[in-house]
């Protein structure tokens, strides 16, 4: 069960042998045919190497090699300080001693546990804060070398960032992880039970916080200057839990035991406001200016969490934003016995910061949704202009080259009048030359064409919670419309569509296009999903800015979903290849098409599989008491439960499926069945009773189908539970064939698509989002592709809702008329409401449609995976052409194309030739003389 990378040598015995067997027969890839396997890959970049000098430690950077010219007043103190720097002049050895030293030290005094209390989840911690320690080294130093090369830096602003487990990825980003594994295993403790004793960090909720994610650790491999901030949750989004087939959502305490990657920063924090009023006032020079003077004072305090690169040594930083009252008591009222009102003002400040999307069904909800989007945004802004101002000589008209801003979606697209505010209110610029820096600043992503997700807020709301930002906003729509008057004389309904103020009833602002009004570039996110923008969403806009509109497609990090995930395919990868660089190159994964087909490849390829297939039965049966045959075609749908997402739609393939099973007769189940396992797993947002219902049905035919003496182990139906980044780690690399079955043009792009095909999982689905360009890449031959396709869907939609001259609706399909006769007879519990929801004037996401053609390619499946060495194949070739779905593409287009962002690597602290730039001052503002305040260091 743990990471057979150190066996990789014994392990791959048969892999040298298929070598010489392709070299025989002619065949070859990337070199790799008839290649000698016996060699260590090494890498540039390791953090093993540093201990290996001489003297045991790899020294920082020396006292002669301290550039004065860069050093600010603040550096220039602290270098009197000399004896402080001669203890941190070198970086912590990686060999096994000083491993192991570390982690004790850490367990006694970090801890302050005893050797008779060191047990399996102390000793976690306590390898955690050691593995934390070689980060915060390298981060530091990552830092200053940033500072020293005054570079354009990005600021990569989300909401959420689901992150998964921090120790793995650290260890094997940083090559740590033999040495660490040797260390712990002398110590009587296995690094693979250590890695099961970390919670999830709760920060992210679907596949936008993980491409936040990804983008990340892409950005730290490739050397970018680059942060991330968004906002530490106490309690994440939710924990899923099920009770009697229906979700219940429970607080996730990830922070039960605190979190050891991430480091409190109490001297980083901000003020940031909400309500009050906005006064005029007069400036020095008799210049009437605004002035906003808040009613409540939130503070932000900034928790940093390292983010390591891959085969480098730089490290980045996520620092999110902990919300706290300004002061923790009221005093007064508490000691006049008002307890409760004095605790009042703590409980408001840390709900902005204690559940990502909370509840927006009531106003209070929704003003709490505004608050976190602002309080995260102020925090980041002061941040960012106070890094900013630290250079003496910055001008504000270099703000915009030293700076890029990135919205991932409109939840930070506040942040535009923010900027504004601070550059005219409190810098004093001019309106024009604040407009022109902050529109030089911003980026912004769009991730849907789904109405919901297009951002409005009550114009009244706005205005009451943050006035001074609504002042502003009306001031750039004016301006706004005042340009789209030029470009389209007397087209009343074109400025209507573009205004950023959406007129009627109530006054709403429309967030999406403040975004695109306040950016330089606006990309989607799949060349289909980018078009759609272009001429669905946006086209007025695309027509008067054209040149503003790019496609991004997205990407995974191959070091989490191949590496990390997959260690036995990484293994087997790299072997074939001869080479590990494809791990920081997925391009050079092509070299496996000319293996596809080698018997001998194809077998190993398909034990790979099976292994991984043996682990996720185990968890299964872990969690959910069920035996899976492990020989069985693994069936997966795992992502966010939404109609458009079409759970609903395999759910009832399911019941067609059975229905079938259950007409054959029992002698010939065996024989013509293919066995099969389905496994769903997401969760559905709190409030969406539909997402809800159809959970509480796959539970509904679970129970059906899996207590059914006749079907036995040929079909089961599974719904995993709080499905998260480190179930997927299991569940991913485990699958045959995986689901991605989205009515066409509802899915912007969709990465676990790439995550499952980057593992050879086959894929069924529709026409939409990156599947097009995965078909592209891997051969439609290697999917199952079926469905109406995005131009057809607005006319199917009409004629669905037609009726004959005798006011019948449109027939539907016999195989779906079957199942809804089941559903309507309480076969599976009481499901009329999803009944009435597949009519034909109510199929809204044309499940009925194409319900025939999704069984058809159900028995394409089927007899595709009855001829195992064909399946293998179309598996290999699956990983084989996913080279171009790698984040580290993705982000490079991103720093070419958008941010105009170049890398910055730190020089190797191993190098002896020139003048490698090693270990920097960690503390370069530390005064012993001198306290230092709170706040803005």
């Amino acid at each position: 069960e743990g990471d057979p990378r150190p066996l990789t040598t014994a392990a791959g015995g048969w892999l040298r042998n298929t070598s010489k067997t392709m070299a025989a027969s002619g065949s070859a890839a990337g070199g790799a045919g008839g290649a000698d396997h016996s060699h260590v890959l090494t890498r540039r970049a390791s953090f093993s190497k540093l201990g290996d000098s001489g003297a045991g430690f790899t020294p920082r950077v020396a006292e002669d090699e301290f550039d004065e010219s860069l050093a600010s007043d603040d550096e220039r103190t602290a270098k009197k300080s000399e004896k402080l720097w001669a203890l941190m002049s070198s970086y912590i050895g990686s060999d096994i001693h000083t491993i192991q030293r570390s982690i004790v030290n850490h367990v006694e005094y970090t801890l302050a546990s005893t050797r008779f209390s060191f047990d399996m989840a102390k000793c976690y911690r306590a390898a955690a804060f050691s593995v934390r320690d070689r980060l915060i080294e390298s981060w530091n130093d990552t830092n200053r070398y940033f500072d020293s090369l005054d570079c354009k830096r990005v600021n990569y602003l989300s909401l959420e960032y689901l992150m998964g487990r921090s120790m793995q990825n650290a260890l094997l980003n940083m090559d740590l992880a033999k040495p660490y594994h040797e260390a712990l295993m002398d110590l009587g403790f296995s690094l693979e039970e250590l890695y099961e004793q970390e919670m999830d960090a709760a920060l992210g909720n679907g596949g936008l916080g993980r491409l936040a994610a990804c983008f990340l650790d892409s950005m730290a491999t490739l050397d970018l200057p680059a942060w991330g901030y968004g906002i530490r949750y106490n309690y994440g989004i939710f924990r899923q839990v099920i009770k009697d087939g229906k979700q219940v959502e429970v607080p996730d305490y990830w922070l039960t035991f605190g979190n050891p990657w991430e480091i409190e920063r109490l001297d980083v924090t901000y003020d940031v406001g909400f309500y009050g009023k906005v006064e005029t006032v007069t400036d020095e020079h008799g210049h009437e200016r605004k002035k906003w003077v808040p009613g409540e004072l939130v503070q932000a305090i900034a928790y940093d969490n390292p983010i390591p690169g891959h085969d480098t040594y730089n490290t980045i930083n996520l620092r999110l934003w902990r919300a706290l009252p300004s002061r923790m008591i009221d005093l007064e009222s508490f000691n006049s016995g008002d307890y409760v009102g004095a605790a009042n003002q703590r409980w408001r400040a840390e709900s902005i910061s204690s559940v990502l999307y909370p509840s927006d069904s009531t106003y209070n909800g929704k003003e709490l949704r505004l608050k976190q989007q602002y309080f995260f945004v102020s925090a980041t802004l002061q941040d960012i202009v106070r890094r900013f101002k630290k250079v003496k000589t910055h001008t504000w008209d270099e703000f915009s080259d030293k700076n890029a801003i990135q919205l991932n979606d409109t939840h930070p697209s506040i942040g535009i009048p923010e900027l504004m505010r601070i550059l005219v209110d409190e810098e004093m610029l001019e309106w024009e030359r604040a407009w022109a820096i902050t529109r030089k600043t911003f980026a912004y992503t769009n991730h849907t064409i789904l109405p919901e997700a297009l951002e409005r807020w009550s114009a009244g709301m706005m205005g009451h919670l943050l006035p001074r930002h609504l002042e502003i906003i009306y001031k750039i729509n004016w301006h706004f419309l005042n340009e789209v008057r030029a470009a389209f004389p007397g087209d009343m309904e074109t400025l209507r569509q573009m205004s950023i103020v959406e007129e009627g009833a109530e006054k709403m602002i429309r967030m999406a296009n403040l975004s695109i009004v306040g950016s330089h570039t606006v990309n989607g996110v799949a060349e289909i999903h980018s078009e759609l923008v272009k001429s669905y969403v946006f086209p007025k806009f695309y027509a008067m800015f054209p040149d503003r509109f790019q496609n991004k497609t997205n990407g995974v990090t191959p070091r989490r979903w191949i590496n990390q995930a997959n260690p036995r395919m990484s293994a087997v990868i790299t072997e074939l290849l001869d080479t590990d660089e494809w791990i920081n190159n997925l391009d050079l994964v092509a070299g496996l098409r000319p293996l596809a087909d080698s018997e001998d490849v194809l077998r190993t390829w398909m034990k790979v599989k099976a292994d991984n297939k043996a682990r996720l039965a185990k968890l299964v049966k872990d969690v959910l008491g069920l035996d899976l045959r492990v020989d069985a075609l693994f069936d997966v749908q795992v992502k966010r439960i939404h109609e458009y997402k079409r759970q609903l739609m395999n759910c009832l393939y399911c019941i067609h499926r059975y229905r079938w099973i259950k007409s054959l007769p029992a002698a010939r189940r065996a024989a013509e069945v293919t066995p099969r396992v389905v496994l769903f797993g997401g969760k559905s947002a709190p409030g969406y009773a539909r997402a809800k219902r159809i959970i509480q049905l796959i539970h509904a035919v679970g129970k059906v189908v899996n207590n059914d003496p006749d079907i036995g182990d040929l079909f089961k139906v599974i719904f995993f539970p709080n499905y998260n980044v480190s179930n997927a780690e299991v569940i991913i690399p485990a699958s045959d064939l995986s689901q991605h079955i989205s009515t066409a043009g509802m899915e912007a792009s969709g990465t676990s698509n790439m995550k499952f095909a980057m593992n050879g999982g086959l894929i069924i689905g529709t026409m939409d989002g990156a599947n097009i360009e995965i078909a592209a890449a891997i051969g439609e031959e290697n999917m199952f592709i079926f469905g109406a396709l995005t131009e057809d869907v607005d006319r199917l939609r009409f004629e669905q809702q037609q009726v004959d001259e005798e006011g019948k609706e449109p027939p539907i399909d016999p195989g779906l008329s079957a199942v809804l006769d089941d559903l309507t007879a309480g076969v599976y519990g009481d499901f009329a409401d999803i009944v009435d929801a597949l009519t034909p004037a109510k199929d809204y996401y044309l499940l009925a449609h194409d319900f025939p053609q999704y069984c058809e390619a159900q028995e394409r499946v089927d007899a595709a995976y009855r001829k195992p060495l064909e399946w293998a194949k179309k598996s290999l070739t699956s990983t084989a052409g996913m080279g171009r779905f790698s984040t580290d593409r993705t982000i490079s287009e991103y720093a070419s194309e958008i941010w105009d962002v170049k890398p910055a690597r730190r020089p190797d602290p191993t190098s002896t030739a020139g003048k490698a730039m090693t270990r920097v001052r960690s503390f370069p503002n530390f005064d012993p003389n001198t306290v230092l305040a709170a706040t803005k260091a």
